[in-house]
């Protein structure tokens, strides 16, 4: 099996409903994401999934998240945008973008800072 694996980072704040501590108030991050994708085959090409188009979905992906207030998103009113949830919010519009039956999204790692960070997958 190969992963293939990138790094993009974006600027938001948000606020946690519910939450008994400074989080409840509005702040926040400059977002780490690290998304790993599987493959068990190579293409003609000798290529997994090409780091562009791994990139450029990414990119697509957290595009409407950048300088904005995750809690006034209309995808969030329902949730509270913890980095929980944002994860597995990114892995699931990740996987319907890539996965094709040989390329498949493993996990999703967000870091809100340089020392607190976690993975979702599924």
């Amino acid at each position: 099996m190969f992963e293939i694996e990138i790094d993009r980072s974006f600027s938001a704040a948000h606020q946690l409903k519910g939450y008994d501590g400074d989080c409840r108030n509005l702040h926040g991050h400059n977002y780490e994401v690290t998304v790993t994708v599987a493959a068990d085959k190579l293409n003609e090409i000798g290529i997994a999934l090409d780091f562009k188009k791994l990139k450029a979905a990414l990119d697509e992906v957290i595009a409407p998240y950048d300088h904005h207030n995750l809690s006034e998103l209309p995808e969030f009113q329902q949730l509270n945008p913890t980095s929980e949830v944002l994860a597995q919010v990114i892995y699931r519009k990740m996987s319907a973008a890539l996965n094709d039956g040989n390329v498949r999204v493993s996990k999703v790692r967000i870091g809100e800072s340089s020392s607190s960070r976690l993975t979702y997958s599924e």
